[in-house]
């Protein structure tokens, strides 16, 4: 299956990236569903892969399988950072050949 990866850019509030007293209520509860859904995502086997550098300069990432570009950008545009506007995001095709434990000589891609 097709693997992609988006990226979470700045949106209108850059510091959320940076301050953690920058988050409001509202935006911690958009932070838990941002979560829980790419938990229930992971346990579905569409999530590779998500998590953020902690230094307020890397990326946070998303990286997951998807039938085509059109259903990972619904993907993208779903995780409830993306759709209640919290952050942007940055879709592209991407791939994984060497995933810890895969077996040496298998390529995931």
């Amino acid at each position: 299956m097709p693997e992609f990866i988006y990226q979470f850019l700045p949106g209108d509030r850059p510091e959320l990236l940076i301050d953690p007293t920058a988050w409001s209520e509202d935006d911690e509860r958009i932070g838990e569903e941002h979560y829980e859904h790419l938990l229930q995502a992971t346990e579905d086997g569409i999530v590779i892969l998500a998590g953020r550098s902690l230094d307020g300069l890397g990326p946070a990432i998303v990286v997951f399988e998807a039938d085509n570009e059109e259903d990972a950008r619904r993907f993208m545009e779903e995780d409830p950072f993306v759709a209640k506007g919290l952050f942007a995001a940055s879709l592209h095709p991407f791939s994984a050949p060497l995933i810890r434990g895969t077996p040496s000589g298998v390529s995931h891609k």
